[in-house]
């Protein structure tokens, strides 16, 4: 028995393929696609998830200095003049952050290993570029999915058959997070 459908594709089509629907199953929670792609992205995604929830208490929460520049009423950084030149002024805060053990580093590592980045793009024209951010997906794992699955032993995912394709007649399945 094969260890994995090779879709009819090459190698690096295949692997971009399920990295892509992997990563698009993460963002959105669900996804359409054919029988034999689900049963693919089935088994990537659930070993991400297992990883997320194993590694997902496993950090330190620390208290750090923080500086950041002072801005004016307009949103502009607030300069002074020292020794002729201008410099911007900063103010220190105290910032709480989460640092990472170095396991629960690799495996956000080993996460973004198989993910893409994913950018959010707002819907309106205005102000569409400055308004545009990029999405962690690595944190949306351990913080959002993981604590929804943690008291659960797999079968994170469920494929439920759609019916076939109009054009080729393929099951099309929709495969979502449970």
């Amino acid at each position: 028995m094969a260890k994995y459908r090779k879709l009819g594709r090459t190698s690096n089509q295949r692997k971009a393929l399920l990295r892509n629907q992997v990563t698009q199953l993460i963002y959105h929670g669900k996804i359409t696609t054919t029988e034999a792609r689900a049963k693919e992205v089935r088994k990537q995604a659930e070993k991400l998830i297992a990883l997320a929830i194993r590694e997902r208490d496993n950090y330190e929460t620390v208290e750090v200095d923080a500086k950041i520049p002072l801005k004016d009423k307009d949103g502009r950084r607030v300069k002074e003049v020292v020794d002729g030149k201008k410099v911007t002024q900063y103010e220190t805060i105290k910032k709480t952050i989460k640092k990472d053990s170095p396991s629960r580093l690799h495996a956000r590592r080993q996460i973004l290993k198989v993910l893409y980045p994913v950018v959010e793009v707002p819907d309106t024209p205005a102000g569409r570029k400055r308004n545009t951010k990029t999405v962690d997906l690595a944190a949306m794992l351990f913080d959002d999915i993981a604590p929804k699955y943690a008291n659960r032993n797999g079968g994170y995912t469920r494929i439920i058959k759609v019916g076939p394709r109009k054009g080729d007649a393929a099951m099309e399945v929709v495969i979502e997070l449970v």
